[in-house]
């Protein structure tokens, strides 16, 4: 482990710690940078988290939407900031570790547990899963707080996946984002990151 520091990186180099994206959301990162102005000033606001690991890679342990919305607009590096150098670790002492940390989410678009080696290695290769665009939807529409819990809106995301059709959230999203917003501020949501129910009522 050592302080930060920063430096720039290619983001089709950039490791991905999770295996799916919300690609609702990442569109909608997307439509924000066509429309932003100071896009340098912008990417230098959203430095990403990562950590040195096996084979000198970077490995993502945030902002995998914007990274992912950035290289689908073209952008080629984004700065970023080494949080912890694990180059000399071999591989699985270095994902237990980074599970550890709560630096992992090793959980595919049905929400099974799959083994590390399965995580893509590219942003590109990140597959949609429309459970992790409800809950960041549902965070936006004030349905649950910001948490710094790690990947806090997956475990929003499975607990949407157990109660509201798959059918609804790929057809009817709109609907299912208010059958989401219910759903977060109810005492079955209690146990969640960022719930407040209490104060919406």
């Amino acid at each position: 482990m050592h302080d930060p520091h920063f430096e720039t990186a290619l983001l089709e180099a950039l490791h991905p710690t999770q295996m799916t994206v919300g690609q609702h959301e990442v569109q909608a990162k997307r439509a924000h940078w066509r429309r932003i102005g100071h896009r340098a000033r912008y990417l230098g606001r959203h430095v990403v988290p990562v950590v040195a690991g096996p084979g000198e890679q970077h490995f993502l342990v945030d902002h995998h939407h914007l990274c992912r919305a950035l290289l689908d607009e073209g952008v080629r590096e984004v700065g970023v900031t080494v949080i912890a150098d694990l180059r000399h670790l071999g591989t699985d002492e270095f994902w237990a570790f980074m599970e550890h940390r709560g630096w992992l989410h090793p959980y595919d678009v049905k929400g099974r547990r799959c083994a590390a080696k399965h995580i893509p290695q590219r942003l590109a290769d990140l597959k949609d899963d429309p459970y992790r665009s409800l809950a960041g939807a549902t965070r936006l529409a004030g349905g649950f707080a910001k948490d710094t819990t790690p990947f806090s809106e997956f475990l929003w995301a499975t607990h949407f996946r157990q109660r509201i059709a798959a059918r609804r959230v790929r057809n009817r999203f709109e609907r299912a984002l208010e059958e989401a917003i219910a759903l977060a501020h109810s005492d079955d949501s209690t146990h969640l990151p960022g719930w407040c129910g209490p104060h919406l009522r």
